[in-house]
């Protein structure tokens, strides 16, 4: 076998692993039927086939006019200012560089952007110590980009949705601790048993159903703002014919604790969240299904993460597509990098 075939095997294992264990945890929990738990252990069984994936988006208030339910289709208008920023890993540190580059974060933390939309492609989590604050930090922007008349997209990743999964394989050894005394979250839950003592409090805030996995759920996979569509991999025409609002309320129902496992297409090799067919070095064929999938979605462009670019920002297939993981995180050693979408004019941010 391949170097490559036996990683995704042991990809495969680990995803199955976790879903074993989260299965022993539907089958505890007294009001759910019999069935759930049936079908955990199937969904567990059948992810040794594939690699795991995540989605995501950001909620702020309750208005009627904010962002829609998960599995909606997340297309909203064009702002005046809209700054994307890739994967952050987190890296505290890097994510307040990138977030004061493009003009949204002041030195105190705050929101800083007015009536700027942020956009933000997922894994925030993993590699660097700093998971927990990175997510918090978003959950607060949210909120007072919303106070003053913009809004904080933030979407899921890989990553995020391999921490539901208790694939833990890259998170930071100290990024375990932070994670002690989270409210709602039980350690101590029987079905945490078999994981080391120093993973369980992560395992109880991210496990379906927990505090954490619960504010993931409210993330989207993907978002259409204006003309340009903004996913963690990639989309393609077999997304959009199974259905993106579909996809999407599956991993919701499945982050809250109330499906009996994620959706096949999620933790799927070339799922939205694990695709790199435009994001490594795409050919005149990848190319051309990209325009079939902006056509689907009567969008002009892609923005993507997941795959670090050494370079900075770049683009490819004639500007349709753009990918923003700069590998910004300590873990990678890159230099912050955004983009920017003003009208019809797409701008590069990058430090000196």
């Amino acid at each position: 076998m391949t170097g490559l075939g036996s990683r995704w095997l042991r990809r495969g294992a680990t995803l199955a692993t976790g879903l074993a264990l989260l299965a022993v945890a539907a089958c505890e929990r007294p009001l759910e039927p019999p069935s759930k738990a049936k079908d955990t252990a199937s969904a567990a069984r059948s992810a040794t086939r594939a690699e795991p994936v995540a989605p995501g988006g950001q909620s702020a208030s309750a208005r009627s006019d904010g962002p829609p339910a998960p599995g909606s289709l997340a297309r909203h208008p064009a702002p005046k200012r809209l700054v994307a920023v890739g994967d952050l890993h987190g890296d505290l540190a890097a994510t307040r560089r990138v977030l004061r580059l493009a003009g949204v974060l002041d030195e105190a933390d705050h929101w800083a952007g007015g009536d700027a939309w942020l956009v933000q492609t997922g894994d925030e989590v993993d590699r660097g110590d700093d998971d927990r604050a990175v997510l918090d930090l978003f959950e607060r922007l949210a909120v007072e980009a919303e106070a003053a008349g913009g809004r904080v997209i933030a979407l899921l990743g890989n990553h995020e949705l391999m921490n539901a999964a208790l694939d833990f394989r890259y998170v930071a050894s100290a990024s375990f601790a932070a994670f002690v005394g989270v409210p709602g979250a039980d350690p101590a839950l029987p079905a945490l048993a078999r994981l080391p003592e120093p993973e369980r409090a992560r395992a109880a805030a991210f496990r379906p159903g927990g505090p954490y996995a619960v504010r993931l759920a409210r993330r989207p996979l993907y978002a259409v703002v204006g003309d340009s569509v903004f996913v963690h991999g990639g989309l393609t025409p077999k997304h959009v014919r199974y259905g993106l609002e579909r996809l999407g309320l599956e991993v919701a129902t499945w982050l809250r604790g109330e499906g009996p496992g994620p959706p096949a297409l999620a933790i799927a090799d070339d799922g939205p969240v694990w695709l790199r067919r435009y994001s490594a070095a795409p050919d005149s064929e990848d190319c051309r299904v990209l325009a079939d999938t902006l056509a689907a979605l009567d969008a002009r462009r892609m923005v993507v993460g997941h795959t670090v670019q050494r370079g900075g920002v770049s683009s490819a297939c004639d500007e349709r597509v753009w990918r923003i993981d700069v590998g910004l995180s300590a873990s990678y050693g890159g230099k912050p990098g955004a983009l920017a979408i003003e009208a019809d004019r797409v701008t590069v941010i990058a430090e000196p």
